[in-house]
C-alpha cells in the first residue's frame, strides 16, 4: 500500500464563486425526460422536482463523451451542466438522437448563471446537506433559482446554485475559483472534460460509487459495456486522489513502479492545493493502488501519493 503524505488540507473556505467554466445545456418538451433516459447514464424519466442526478453521455463502446448534473426546471424543461469545453460537439451529439421526440436542445449557457456554493452558504440558502442530489426552488424577486446539494469534500458542504441571468446572486462572501476546484477534486467526483472525451468507461471514474449510473435502467449508448464491466467482476481500473508537489494537467499519463515503459491511468481532474502543491483524481489499474510508486508524465516523473477517498467503492456485482 502506498503512504500517503501528511494531509494537504485546510480549512475549507465558505461562500461562492462564478462558475464560467461550465455551460448549460437545456432540453425542454413533452419528451425531454423520456429522450434523455434513452442516452444517459442514469434515470432520467423518474426524477423528481426536488432532485438531481450525476449523469453520463457515453459512446457505443461505453466511453463517456460528457458528464452533467441533471435536474428539472419543470416537468418539461431539464438543465444539464457540463463543462464549456465539450458543450457544443456534446450538444451536436445528443441533438442526432432527437428523431421524433418531442423534444428541443439548445445551449442555454448564456440564459442561466452558475454559482459554486461552499460551507455555511449552502444551509445559508435552504440546502439540505444531509441529502446529497437533492435540490430546492426559491423564488427571488422576478426569477426562480435551484440549489442542487452535491457531495461534500474536507466535511464541507457543496452546491451549485442556477438561475437566469440577471438573477441577483445570494449575498454571500467571495471565494477563489481555484478553491472550488480544489473542494471539487478532494470530493473525488470528475467532470469530463475535452483533455479526457472517451477515456474512460464510468466505473474508471467511479460513477457506480457516487451515484452517476443505474444499474435498474433500460438501454443507453454503451449500457452493454457499462453492465457488464460491473457485473463480471472486470472492473480493472478506478479512481483515486493523489497529491503531487509540481503541477499537473489533466490527460497526462500515470505510471507505476513496476512498468516503466506501459502507463497504468490518466489524471482526470486536478487543482492548486491550498497547503501548497496539487491535488488531483486520478484513473489507474486498481493494482497500482495496491503496493510500489506512482509518477506521472513518465517513470521517472514527478512522484504522486495516495489520498484517502472520500466515499466507499462499491464492489464488483
Amino acid at each position: 500500500m502506498h503512504t500517503s503524505t501528511p494531509s494537504t488540507s485546510t480549512a475549507a473556505p465558505s461562500g461562492q464563486v462564478a462558475l464560467t467554466h461550465m455551460g448549460v445545456i437545456r432540453v425542454m418538451g413533452e419528451d425531454a425526460a423520456s429522450f434523455l433516459q434513452g442516452q444517459l447514464t442514469q434515470e432520467v424519466a423518474l426524477l423528481g422536482l426536488s432532485e438531481a442526478r450525476l449523469a453520463a453521455f457515453c459512446n457505443a463502446k461505453g466511453r463517456m463523451q460528457a458528464s452533467f448534473v441533471v435536474f428539472k426546471r419543470s416537468p418539461d424543461e431539464i438543465l444539464m451542466i457540463c463543462s464549456r469545453d465539450i458543450l457544443p460537439a456534446t450538444l451536436k451529439r445528443l441533438s442526432m438522437f432527437v428523431m421524433r421526440a418531442k423534444a428541443k436542445l439548445s445551449d442555454a449557457s448564456d440564459e442561466f448563471t452558475l454559482y459554486g456554493l461552499s460551507g455555511d452558504a449552502v444551509t445559508h440558502q435552504g440546502g439540505d446537506v444531509s441529502r446529497v442530489w437533492s435540490k430546492i426552488d426559491t423564488n427571488t424577486a422576478s426569477e426562480t433559482a435551484s440549489l442542487v446539494v452535491l457531495p461534500p469534500a474536507e466535511g464541507t458542504a457543496r452546491a451549485l446554485w442556477c438561475a437566469p441571468t440577471g438573477t441577483v446572486p445570494p449575498d454571500l462572501p467571495a471565494i477563489e475559483l481555484s478553491q472550488w476546484q480544489w473542494l471539487s477534486v478532494r470530493s473525488g467526483v470528475a467532470m469530463i472534460t475535452q483533455p479526457i472525451f472517451e477515456a474512460f468507461v464510468p466505473q474508471m471514474l467511479n460513477y457506480e460509487s457516487v451515484g452517476g449510473v443505474s444499474f435498474k435502467k433500460g438501454c443507453y449508448p454503451g449500457q452493454e459495456v457499462v453492465a457488464r464491466s460491473q457485473f463480471r467482476g472486470t472492473l480493472k481500473r478506478r479512481a483515486y486522489i493523489v497529491h503531487s508537489s509540481v503541477p499537473l494537467s489533466v490527460g497526462q499519463e500515470v505510471f507505476h513502479s513496476a512498468d516503466a515503459d506501459q502507463p497504468c491511468g490518466l489524471v482526470a481532474a486536478v487543482a492548486n492545493a491550498p497547503a501548497g502543491g496539487f491535488d488531483a483524481i486520478v484513473s489507474i489499474q486498481t493494482a497500482a493502488a495496491l503496493d510500489g510508486s506512482l509518477t506521472a508524465v513518465s517513470a521517472s516523473g514527478p512522484a504522486l501519493s495516495l489520498l484517502p477517498l472520500p466515499y466507499p467503492l462499491l464492489e464488483d456485482l
